[in-house]
């Protein structure tokens, strides 16, 4: 089955990857597998203190996970799939994408700022040449009423 993956993160615009990978996902047969990522702490050097907070990282990942989860098992009965790797975000989505073959398109939400669409989106377009999968770009201003149309 083709799995959508999608990147969890604390930006508004993953709600709209998220919908638009589930509505997707639920019109094509496909799944949806959801990565989160826990970067390297700064205090590696305590050991028991890293421990700690990266407990409480997946903690919150998977708080937030379930709010995704129940949504697209209720609305588009869809059961994603939790990931959760741990490294720089860029190196460990490339490796996600490359090590999971059921992978098939990776959907990644583009902020709206004047800063531009935000770094994942930035660096992976860049190297979207080389990656095994196609990357769908959601804009983060799009409405819920247009994702429907487009999925």
């Amino acid at each position: 089955m083709r799995k959508f993956l999608v990147v969890l993160d604390e930006s508004t615009e993953c709600l709209n990857a998220m919908r638009f990978a589930a509505m997707r996902a639920q019109k094509t047969g496909g799944g949806v597998e959801v990565l989160a990522i826990i970067e390297p702490e700064e205090f590696n050097h305590w050991i028991g203190v890293g421990d700690l907070m990266r407990e409480e990282a997946k903690d919150r990942i998977n708080a937030h996970f379930q709010v995704f989860a129940k949504w697209m098992r209720d609305k588009h009965q869809i059961d994603p799939e939790l990931v959760i790797r741990e490294g720089e975000p860029i190196p460990e989505i490339i490796s996600q994408v490359t090590e999971d073959p059921d992978v098939g398109i990776l959907v990644l939400g583009a902020g709206s700022e004047s800063a531009g669409p935000g770094p994942l989106v930035s660096a992976l377009t860049r190297m979207s040449g080389n990656l095994p999968v196609p990357i769908t770009i959601v804009p983060g201003e799009m409405t819920k009423e247009r994702l429907e149309a487009v999925s």
